[in-house]
């Protein structure tokens, strides 16, 4: 007997999710698990197939995945981003993940931390300077952050004379998600005012990835092995995704993380009776970071309702049966993170924020837990992200105090990572004793 099509609204609901494809995508993802274990959305030309269970997403990731290319949102960024590992499949896809791997095994870690404890410390100075001054708006100062992580630690180079690298990879996403989600019709090439944007900072990009492959400023570390026995351009695209990935989903997860310590003094408190026992007034290192138990807990559940990687989007090679249902080859099959994480089937009360959910003896579905993805696009950074979060956010809470500004709490912005819209101001002040 033939699988049936997996349900879903009727063709009379498409112009309501074309326009929720466009103004709501998470809502409109959470949405979808109302159908069951996989929902198929009809979206104007395009049919989307949700996968909302555990085990239809270990398909599609892992028990299938060869059957799956990269999809949606992703072969837009492509033409910016280059066939680096975020964006590239099947061969070429190993060769970037061979390529860029052994930077981010735990020895490198060890040898990474100083640098992530160095940026740190220059963090709490630049915010200290505003103790008591009125709103700052950090997500800016976690991109400054990661941005002076990335460059030392990973790619061997000082990226402080890009002061707008931010900004740039801000446009480039914006119109890569524009054209996603108006299935083509918002191309570039159209002499737009965002088009226009679009194209200026590409070619700024271009020329900040030619100056670290000419060696200005001189770097020493994995620019020069990534352009190992390849041409140029594959080396481009190797080096433009590390920008924006190496920087972007960790900025994210820590500006989420301070929105919600804000909010939560008593989390807060405790994260910061962690640190000053663990720390002391040492920067850290790696054995302090094992024993930063509760803080790493913060991190985790800080992802679990903000995922970095908030879509994994796919494309069906050959026709499949997912969960009983049928998906014809050339369907867009999406995995939502975001949504499999506020199913209250896998998480008690999952709009809760609640660090002890990750206490150690604390039981929760791996299988539900989806926020770095899964299978073998694992992302590859995602041991340094998370050390960087944790360590970070120990040195911010033991030093300083951030609070939240009355009023409503930020909204997210799903981009190629959750992004925190329009900027998140916290106030900064003294630390209790």
């Amino acid at each position: 007997m033939t699988a049936p099509p997996a349900p879903g609204p009727s063709l009379l609901a498409t112009p309501v999710l074309l326009r929720e494809l466009f103004v709501d995508r998470l809502g409109l993802l959470t949405r979808a698990r109302r159908h069951g274990d996989v929902a198929r959305l009809r979206i104007g030309p395009k049919t989307m197939v949700v996968a909302n269970h555990p085990d239809a997403v270990a398909h599609v990731l892992v028990g299938n995945a060869g059957n799956y290319t990269k999809g949606i949102g992703l072969a837009q960024a492509r033409r910016v981003l280059g066939d680096g590992v975020l964006t590239s499949d099947g061969p070429g896809w190993r060769d970037q993940r061979k390529a860029v791997g052994p930077t981010f095994t735990p020895a490198r870690l060890a040898e990474q931390l100083p640098v992530v404890a160095e940026e740190a410390g220059a963090l709490v100075d630049r915010l200290a300077a505003r103790i008591d001054e009125g709103p700052t708006d950090v997500t800016a100062e976690m991109t400054t952050l990661t941005l002076g992580v990335l460059g030392r630690a990973v790619l061997g180079a000082d990226l402080s004379p890009y002061p707008d690298l931010g900004e740039i990879f801000e446009t480039v996403q914006d119109q890569a998600m524009l054209e996603a989600v108006t299935l083509g019709a918002a191309a570039s090439w159209r002499p737009t005012p965002g088009g226009v944007r679009f194209r200026a900072a590409r070619r700024r990009l271009a020329a900040v990835v030619d100056d670290l492959l000419d060696g200005r400023p001189a770097s020493d570390g994995l620019v020069d092995r990534l352009g190992e026995g390849v041409d140029r351009a594959t080396v481009r695209g190797r080096i433009t995704t590390l920008l924006l990935a190496g920087h972007e989903t960790t900025a994210s997860t820590l500006s989420w993380a301070l929105h919600r310590l804000s909010r939560h003094p008593e989390i807060r408190r405790r994260v910061r009776t962690e640190a000053r026992e663990v720390l002391g007034d040492r920067p850290g290192d790696v054995d302090d970071l094992r024993r930063l138990t509760y803080t790493g807990q913060v991190v985790s559940e800080t992802v679990r309702l903000h995922p970095p990687v908030w879509l994994l989007p796919r494309v069906a090679v050959d026709d499949d049966v997912v969960a009983g249902y049928r998906v014809p080859a050339g369907t867009d099959v999406v995995v939502c993170p975001y949504a499999i994480h506020r199913d209250p089937a896998w998480w008690p009360e999952p709009e809760v924020f609640d660090p002890d959910r990750f206490a150690p003896g604390r039981s929760w579905s791996r299988d539900a837990y989806l926020p770095f993805g899964a299978g073998r696009h694992f992302c590859v950074g995602s041991n340094l992200g998370t050390a960087e979060a944790v360590l970070v956010l120990a040195r911010l809470c033991r030093d300083l105090d951030l609070r939240a500004v009355p009023g409503r709490g930020p909204a997210p912005e799903p981009m190629l990572s959750l992004r925190v819209r329009g900027g998140l101001p916290l106030t900064v002040h003294k630390p209790e004793e």
